[in-house]
């Protein structure tokens, strides 16, 4: 579904970015990706949503290159960043037939997934509203809606629980369940490390821009212990060697 082959992206001016980033994710996986602020994880989050450029490797969606062939690619993903940026001057309904509109969405497939996601979230009182009128909370739901009205087949994600109430963030697990076991794949930043544990098969820390570890989570994270402490240890370890 997703194949990352020594991905290195190097800002100018600056130390940050990535280096030689190796990561597969496959149909059915739901991949937490962890590190501290700064590591690298939106970085890389960008380049595989086409967002970003980079200065060497490849990056495959389903087979496709996301720098020769991006438009194939993005109708195969969604992305929602950590902090959406909406059009506010639309409202809510407004905003979510627009996307449906970019992604040529049949009228019947957009109206009862709007109405199926709109429900769950509890926001169809306020899809008339203006956007700009929209909690934190609301927005980021609204982004969530957005994102799969399309029914992409990889949601890449950069820190999704931030700012949703514990239902929402309830109800999107199951939906990131749903979509892997209809054969998509879910790729996420997170610091909500016991989140990660229990809702991902799969994980990779990244450090300063490096890939230190990543693979299976119950290969990971033995019996006995937990994610936080194998990330801290194998944080410690990168930092000493």
């Amino acid at each position: 579904m997703l194949t990352i082959n020594n991905l290195t992206k190097h800002y100018k001016g600056s130390n940050k970015g990535v280096a030689n980033i190796n990561l597969e994710i496959q149909a059915g996986d739901i991949y937490a990706f962890i590190g501290h602020n700064g590591a690298g994880k939106t970085t890389t989050l960008k380049c595989v949503a086409g967002i970003h450029g980079f200065d060497e490797g490849k990056i495959l969606i389903d087979g496709v290159s996301i720098v020769k062939n991006p438009i194939l690619c993005k109708q195969k993903i969604a992305y929602i960043p950590d902090n959406p940026d909406l059009y506010e001057y639309l409202t809510g309904i407004q905003y979510l037939n627009f996307i449906a509109d970019i992604f040529k969405v049949s009228a019947a497939d957009r109206q009862q997934r709007i109405e199926r996601y709109a429900n769950e979230f509890e926001i169809t009182a306020s899809l008339g509203d203006l956007i700009s009128s929209y909690s934190h909370g609301m927005k980021q739901k609204l982004a969530i809606i957005s994102a799969l009205i399309h029914a992409p087949k990889l949601l890449i994600l950069d820190e999704p629980f931030v700012g949703l109430d514990p239902k929402a963030a309830v109800i999107l697990k199951g939906i990131m369940k749903d979509i892997c076991k209809d054969g998509g794949a879910i790729f996420f930043s997170t610091h909500v490390l016991d989140v990660a544990e229990k809702l991902c098969n799969k994980v990779a820390i990244i450090k300063d821009g490096t890939l230190i570890s990543s693979g299976k989570m119950d290969e990971i994270v033995k019996e006995g212990q937990s994610l936080e402490s194998i990330f801290m240890e194998v944080v410690d370890n990168a930092q000493t060697n």
